[in-house]
């Protein structure tokens, strides 16, 4: 028998909001999972942390986490076939920030709808710039670049998706190093003011790409101590990932523990897009929570965990075939409530 552990960003609703969610929300599945359990635990996030509480929780689970800074970007670059090789290095993401008299703040990367000509055109128009800097820029995909870090692997950093709806002063990159950053940055976002690619994009309805964010510094030799499998994920974490698909497809050929990650419900709970995220929601329950369930109780799946977050907590379920015994626990999704 196996060992599941299924994490999902996001599943979580916001503590304002749990109560209208929960009630709206259909899960018949999720709610046995929730109810009839073995174990569970609930963590705040950590107030100094510059990542999502997930992101914590997955790096640490695949050995690529330092106390509470993230170490992604080799293992990254190895997903998309270059060789990290020569010291540290930072993945990029190019970014759209939104300035204002009073504040900043980057767009989801997500929504971004950056095709693979304009951001070739504009990687291959700063690539000069970083080079020069001495900090090397790779190309991933357009999502996904990656520089080379040298002194810079020391900034304190943040994840992209930790800054979402963010005012961005906050969570620029800090350190001995920040003003070199900021000077590549700003000569960065000079050439690409009005670079076609944007005027492009613009015509078209697009943000343009006027920024980008590095994070996630890791040496050559950091490597995952863990296999995982994961859908609907950022680019960069299907690059690290040693499976793709399904969480049924993988249900059904594991043979040994397997970590899923499903990200399908980041987008709306980032955009703060409540009525999609319940439709996500809904959908899981069917091709994810059901399935699972079944597996439990059937007695294909020794044990399931599942691994749930909102931006400022993390919760832990733990459930067996014994435990979905306990028929005098009803099902309730009112696990989901702060």
């Amino acid at each position: 028998m196996i060992e599941i552990t299924l994490v999902l960003p996001f599943a979580l609703p916001p503590p304002e909001l749990a109560p209208d969610l929960v009630r709206a929300l259909q899960a018949p599945g999720l709610a046995a999972l929730l109810s009839r359990t073995s174990a569970n635990r609930a963590l705040a996030a950590d107030s100094d942390a510059r990542a999502l509480p997930h992101e914590l929780w997955l790096g640490r689970a695949i050995g690529l986490c330092d106390g509470r800074r993230l170490a992604f970007a080799a293992a990254a670059m190895r997903g998309f076939g270059l060789d990290p090789a020569g010291g540290a290095w930072m993945i990029v993401n190019p970014a759209h920030i939104e300035i204002s008299r009073t504040y900043l703040m980057m767009g989801d990367t997500r929504r971004l709808g950056l095709v693979d000509s304009h951001s070739r055109a504009l990687f291959d128009s700063a690539k000069p710039y970083f080079d020069d800097s001495g900090h090397t820029l790779l190309y991933g995909d357009a999502h996904t670049w990656f520089m080379r870090a040298g002194a810079w692997a020391a900034l304190d950093t943040a994840s992209p998706d930790a800054t979402g709806g963010m005012n961005l002063t906050d969570w620029l990159p800090q350190g001995e190093h920040a003003l070199d950053y900021r000077k590549l940055q700003n000569e960065v976002q000079m050439l690409w003011h009005q670079h076609p690619a944007n005027v492009e994009r613009e015509a078209r309805g697009w943000p343009a790409i006027n920024s980008f964010w590095p994070w996630g510094a890791a040496d050559a030799g950091d490597m995952p101590s863990a296999p995982f499998a994961c859908a609907g994920s950022p680019p960069w974490l299907s690059a690290i990932a040693q499976q793709h698909g399904s969480f049924a497809g993988l249900l059904a050929g594991a043979d040994n523990p397997a970590l899923f990650c499903d990200g399908r419900l980041a987008e709306a709970a980032l955009a703060t897009d409540w009525a999609g995220w319940l439709q996500h929601m809904q959908q899981l329950d069917q091709d994810t929570f059901m399935p699972l369930l079944d597996a439990v109780t059937s007695g294909r799946a020794a044990r399931a965990r599942l691994v749930l977050s909102h931006r400022n907590a993390l919760a832990e379920f733990t459930t067996s075939a014994m435990a979905q015994r306990k028929f005098w626990r009803r099902p309730t999704l009112d696990r989901l409530l702060p």
